[in-house]
């Protein structure tokens, strides 16, 4: 087994030993490369001042770059990869990169605190994307945050980015890069030692198995972006750590005609598109699910395994009837995603266990389906409701119907008497009032800083008239949508 963090540091090859197996990027730049462009803000993933960017080679040789919270990344990630800092933006005569310039011609800095992480967010804008509309820059800065208010000139910036007469040297040695990387990737299993601590990343789901065998009550790490907070927020010290990020049968999307098939470890970035191909919805949710930041490195394995009642990807995935695979010593298991969830912080998930896929079933010609998600903030805020309807109509009745809430009980869960009560019956605004009845008296909602059970209660039942509307009166929603393009 490899021993050896290695990674570019730039253009510098790296080999890290006696590593922290959960010490963050950040920390590791600020106090031992010395490398402090790079700020902490929040140390949660939700102000970008810490952003990086961190290179991949992908099996065709070519580089993959995305931009990172670096306060929630733990160092060992980091083995095969390349890590950009805003200290390595500017060519060798020490010209300003074009996110840099324009950050200066616009005055984008003020205070200067946030400054490194919009650049680095823009950097890899301009790393990976052509010209982008005013709605993609807005969306790739959501997760940088500007405590003077100044995001006006910042977005000025991104737009004028792209007129410099520029030959980027990142992009120049792309290939080189990814060959010098290639050279560092693993066949076999990464095994740390920090003391009594251990951190492994296997890099097959057999070396996985393996290693939760020997360590069934190890903590299993994805993209971090909880895990993380454990370790800055909550200062938990994780005595062992499998990193599955590796696993090459936990990446990868299929599709077929009937279903999209999605590996454990694939990033909500990488998802999004997809999935918002097949249903429009659930691509618009997942925008608002969090920054690009936390999209680049949160997957949606993650999200599901880790069973939080406020996790938006479940409600929605149940309502569309998904099924989860999950491998272990006794083989593969595959059940409906509503089963894995018993009880607040308690999954279907047996020692040595692993999340392997999730396969979601597409919509059929004559399914509806919606989601919604309410919060206090529209852009990257925990849902106080988060729900889903799918429905299935014959002959202007249902035929079938499924339901997804999240934020209003210990789990994610379906409505299912609710759902009996529209089975069979016109889609009508009757059905809806007995549906709507039904639903309230289902849950008990709990009352907290997001909303009150009260709210909640009719929140629930608002969200599917609302489905009903926008499914029996599809105009309606277009002229909503351009009364608000008007206004």
């Amino acid at each position: 087994m490899g021993q050896v963090v290695r990674f570019l540091l730039g253009d510098e090859s790296r080999e890290l030993r006696d590593v922290d197996p959960t010490q963050t990027v950040l920390q590791w730049l600020r106090n031992d490369a010395r490398l402090r462009g790079s700020k902490e803000g929040c140390a949660e993933g939700d102000c970008g001042a810490c952003t990086v960017v961190v290179g991949r080679a992908d099996r065709d040789g070519r580089m993959n770059y995305r931009a990172v919270n670096s306060c929630i990344l733990f160092m060992p990630v980091l083995d095969g990869c390349q890590l950009l800092t805003v200290e390595h933006l500017q060519a060798a005569d020490g010209t300003l990169h074009p996110a840099q310039q324009a950050m200066v011609h616009s005055h984008g800095s003020q205070c200067g605190f946030c400054t490194p992480g919009f650049v680095m967010s823009l950097f890899a804008l301009y790393l990976t994307e052509g010209r982008p509309t005013r709605q993609r820059i807005n969306d790739v800065l959501a997760g940088n945050l500007c405590r003077c208010t100044g995001y006006r000139p910042i977005v000025e910036a991104a737009v004028a980015m792209y007129d410099y007469d520029w030959q980027d040297p990142t992009l120049a040695r792309a290939g080189e890069t990814a060959q010098r990387l290639q050279t560092m990737r693993r066949s076999e299993t990464l095994e740390l030692a920090y003391g009594e601590r251990r951190y492994f990343a296997p890099v097959t789901a057999d070396g996985l198995a393996a290693v939760l065998a020997d360590y069934p009550d190890t903590t299993l790490l994805a993209g971090g972006t909880d895990v993380g907070l454990w370790v800055t927020k909550r200062h938990m010290e994780l005595d062992n750590v499998v990193y599955v990020g590796d696993v090459v049968e936990l990446h990868g999307i299929e599709q077929h005609h009937d279903e999209v098939s999605i590996g454990a470890a694939v990033t909500h970035t990488d998802a999004m598109a997809v999935l918002g191909d097949h249903f429009p919805d659930f691509g618009e949710l997942l925008r608002r699910f969090g920054s690009t930041l936390v999209r680049n490195s949160s997957t949606v394995g993650g999200n599901i395994a880790n069973g939080s009642p406020i996790g938006d990807s479940m409600p929605v995935l149940i309502a569309l009837g998904a099924r989860l695979i999950l491998r272990g010593p006794d083989g593969v298991r595959e059940m409906p995603l509503e089963d894995y969830y018993i009880d607040y912080g308690k999954q279907d998930r047996r020692a040595g266990e692993f999340v392997e896929r999730i396969r979601v079933p597409t919509l059929a010609v004559d399914e509806h389906f919606r989601c919604y998600k309410i919060s206090k903030r529209f852009d990257q805020d925990i849902s106080a409701v988060c729900a889903a309807f799918k429905v299935r109509l014959e002959d202007g009745s249902v035929a079938d119907a499924r339901t997804g809430f999240g934020g209003i009980a210990a789990t994610p869960r379906r409505a299912m008497q609710t759902e009996d009560v529209l089975r069979g019956q016109p889609w009508s605004e009757a059905t809806i009032e007995r549906a709507e009845a039904t639903l309230a008296a289902e849950f008990s909602p709990l009352t907290d800083m997001r909303a009150s059970e009260e709210y909640r209660r009719l929140v629930t039942g608002r969200l599917l008239r609302k489905f009903y509307i926008e499914t029996s009166q599809p105009e309606s929603k277009t002229r909503v949508l351009a009364e608000e393009a008007e206004a």
